[in-house]
């Protein structure tokens, strides 16, 4: 394999962990801020919700520059995955706890 060839997977890997990878940590994080404010902060429900949906923006923003500034696309690969194994389990920890419907 050439090494044009090498980097434009590279490229393709890095846009695909960007966009998927990148949802899928910020749908898990409005998630988890829907379910942690009304306990922290007192939040109304509706709010929270609201909160978790807005700050996922900034999140799948920073997903995607962190994915494109990794060293290489295995690094990117593996950052986004690692997150949303933490994020999952708090999803799964909030949900028991909370009482909430999977």
């Amino acid at each position: 394999m050439t090494a044009g060839v090498r980097h434009r997977l590279g490229v393709a890997s890095r846009a695909v962990a960007a966009i998927a990878g990148g949802y899928g940590v910020a749908a898990l994080s409005s998630v988890v801020l829907a379910l942690c404010l009304p306990a922290i902060f007192g939040m109304a429900r509706s709010e929270a919700t609201m909160t978790g949906l807005l700050a996922s923006f900034a999140v799948f923003a920073f997903a995607v520059m962190w994915v494109f500034a990794a060293r290489t696309a295995l690094r990117a690969w593996s950052g986004l995955v690692l997150v949303a194994a933490v994020l999952g389990a708090l999803v799964l920890l909030l949900m028991r706890t909370n009482g909430a419907a999977a």
